[in-house]
Formats: C-alpha cells, sequence, structure tokens
C-alpha cells in the first residue's frame, strides 16, 4: 500500500481522490431522518463552498459549472455534518433541507421504486 493510500484509508488527513473528471460522488441524506435525498457530484470548487458556506454546492454537470442547491427554490441544504468514505471518492452530506430537495417538487428525488419492471411511487 502506497503511502498516500495509507493516509486516505487510515490518516487523518483530507485528501479527496476525484475521478478522471475531477469529481467526487455526493450522497445527501436527511440529517434527521436518514432519508436519501439526492446524489450528485462535487469538484474541488464545491467541496470548498460547501465547507467554506455550510450549504450544500455540487457541480452541475450539464451546466458544467458551480451550482448551489437552493440558489433558485430557497430550498438550499443546511450541512451538519460530511461523512468521507474509506478511499475518500465519495462523501455523504448530512443535511436539513428547507424545502422539497428535488426540482420536481418531491422531498426527495428517490419518490418511486422499481417493481416487477415498473416503477411505483414510494409510500411515505
Amino acid at each position: 500500500m502506497s503511502e498516500t493510500q495509507s493516509d486516505r484509508e487510515s490518516g487523518t488527513q483530507f485528501i479527496p481522490k476525484f475521478d478522471d473528471k475531477g469529481l467526487l460522488s455526493a450522497v445527501v441524506t436527511d440529517a434527521e431522518s436518514g432519508r436519501v435525498l439526492m446524489v450528485a457530484f462535487m469538484d474541488e470548487e464545491a467541496l470548498s463552498a460547501t465547507q467554506q458556506t455550510g450549504e450544500a454546492h455540487f457541480h452541475s454537470r450539464s451546466r458544467g459549472k458551480l451550482w448551489k442547491k437552493g440558489e433558485s427554490s430557497g430550498n438550499v441544504l443546511k450541512v451538519e455534518e460530511m461523512l468521507v468514505d474509506c478511499d475518500q471518492d465519495a462523501i455523504v452530506l448530512r443535511c436539513r433541507p428547507a424545502g422539497p430537495t428535488c426540482h420536481t417538487g418531491a422531498t426527495s428525488c428517490f419518490y418511486r421504486r422499481l417493481e416487477d419492471g415498473i416503477l411505483q411511487p414510494v409510500k411515505s
């Protein structure tokens, strides 16, 4: 195991491992319920903005730029805790949402389940 890999897996230093596009996977959960709200991507700029402001920022792949969740809707995500996986290429953001997380108006982007090949609404 290389020194960097060892540091990344068992050290205390944050050494994010971005993919070849400069991104990390970010899973957003509700800090209170634990429910998965959304999955997005963070680049170095989004990660830094999130740490500095305490509000979730992501890299919009479709727009190719920094995106603050809730910048137009007001439904920001206040970050309570950032969990980093073992090899530092994915992050879980435990957040307090200020409103619906999904752009469709749903509480979570995961509002359907796959059942026998058909999408069904998740019962709340």
